[in-house]
């Protein structure tokens, strides 16, 4: 049985927001969520999030995702913090373990945290990590065998003790009837006045309980988010990481440091992403995919050999095996974008299926459209789906030609083949294999001059 605690009472200061600073995003999702994706990767019993600062903000963020919350108040140091799940905590086995996680410290993966719970063994094991700037960080203390003997906060270290480049992350696995008994005998006498989650360390070892540690695969997984700058940091950081993953699968990416992902991508062979691109929920790129630069892509796939040109917007959308979409095309909701099919320049589709061949390269909305194949649709065409209140569909058939200017008047039809001249105002159906036209009488009026400013 594993206890997975969350800490996330943290006030933020320094983030100067109102917004609690475990809900502060990186790559497009709260920090927390981060947390719980690789703490659920372990299969836990149960998961307690303590909460504190914008409790019950936080609370209704994850009201429906199975999570059990322990109210920190006042904030008095991480061993409070932990006092208060306690109660939540499942025992079976003495051994069942409880693994000790930070909200703001978003992007440790769930592979470590395994290898913390393997070194634990029986006992206690810490996340220790060596970093280049040791500073602010507690020291790992051993004895003369290199055994861990306790943690001391740098505020509270020596000299000596502040040369010791082996600092502790603040994560760690513990016996959950130990660590419930540890915490109910530590105290608060220290630099700061607070409850040191550290301090079990020592009774640890007091005990004859073995400590073991692990380190974290990458050093950003350990990286904490205190200010805007240090989210800033860890964006770029994490961003850079998910541009390297996608190489080694193969991508290519035109600069890996202008890329961004909030989300999910997923990509084939030989896909090709070019400079300031942005994918946002899950994102599919089959083989051969091209994506042209500062297209922004959410919750969509692409089909293989196809290309989207640059400035293009994809949303809620399919496209289909060698399709062309762009530049400057709009992809909304419900655009299902058929083989071979061209959406052009300044062209928008919502809720709309455009058929395999067809084209709408210039200018035109269509929504709430069933397209068929080989259509053609003028530069300037619109359909006129909405009369206030409700939506309409507009239906044009295989073969059909729009002219340009054209405005379909939904619920209307346009027959297989028929054609529609340009500045055509559709309000009944078009029969097939017809030209069908609504332009009035053109006139030329002689000796008609323009007005002339008045002096």
């Amino acid at each position: 049985m594993l206890n997975i605690i969350i800490l996330a009472a943290g006030l933020g200061k320094r983030m100067q927001s109102d917004l609690p600073k475990v809900l502060h995003p990186i790559a497009g999702r709260p920090m927390l969520s981060h947390v719980l994706e690789q703490a659920r990767a372990l299969d836990p019993s149960r998961i307690v999030v303590v909460v504190g600062h914008g409790a019950d903000r936080v609370r209704e963020a994850y009201a429906a995702e199975g999570l059990h919350f322990a109210l920190q108040q006042p904030q008095q140091g991480t061993g409070h913090a932990v006092m208060q799940a306690l109660p939540l905590l499942l025992e079976g086995d003495p051994d069942d373990a409880c693994l000790v996680l930070y909200g703001d410290v978003p992007l440790v993966q769930s592979d470590t945290l395994a290898a913390l719970l393997a070194a634990r063994g029986a006992g206690l094991a810490l996340l220790t990590e060596t970093p280049a700037d040791p500073e602010g960080y507690g020291r790992i203390v051993r004895d003369a065998d290199g055994h861990i003997v306790r943690i001391v906060e740098h505020k509270d270290a020596s000299a000596a003790e502040r040369a010791i480049a082996e600092v502790n992350t603040g994560i760690l696995a513990a016996p959950t009837a130990a660590l419930r008994d540890w915490l109910g005998r530590i105290d608060n006498h220290n630099a700061q006045g607070e409850y040191y989650l550290t301090d079990v360390v020592g009774l640890a070892v007091a005990d004859g309980v073995a400590v073991g540690h692990a380190q974290p695969g990458a050093p950003w997984e350990t990286l904490g988010v205190n200010s805007r700058i240090q989210q800033a940091q860890l964006e770029r950081v994490w961003q850079a990481e998910q541009a390297r993953r996608l190489l080694e699968q193969g991508a290519t990416l035109a600069d890996p440091a202008r890329f961004d992902l909030r989300g999910r991508l997923r990509c084939g062979r030989d896909v090709f992403i070019d400079v300031g691109c942005v994918f946002e929920g899950e994102v599919d790129l089959a083989d051969g995919v091209s994506i042209g630069p500062y297209c922004v892509i959410r919750d969509a796939a692409i089909g293989a050999g196809s290309r989207l040109e640059a400035y293009t917007h994809v949303e809620g959308a399919r496209v289909a095996e060698e399709a062309r979409i762009g530049p400057y095309a709009r992809l909304r909701p419900g655009a299902d974008i058929g083989p071979q099919a061209h959406v052009g320049n300044f062209v928008e589709l919502k809720k709309t299926r455009l058929g395999r061949g067809s084209k709408a390269n210039h200018l035109a909305y269509l929504g709430d459209a069933a397209i068929g194949e080989r259509v053609n649709i003028g530069a300037g065409t619109i359909t006129c789906n909405y009369d206030g209140v409700n939506k309409f569909q507009t239906v044009i058939d295989d073969d059909a030609f729009i002219g340009s200017d054209t405005q379909l008047v939904a619920p209307v039809r346009v027959g297989r083949g028929a054609t529609l001249g340009a500045g055509t105002t559709l309000t009944r159906d078009a029969p097939a294999q017809a030209l069908t036209l609504s332009r009035p009488e053109q006139k030329t009026i002689e000796g008609w001059k323009r007005p002339v400013r008045k002096s």
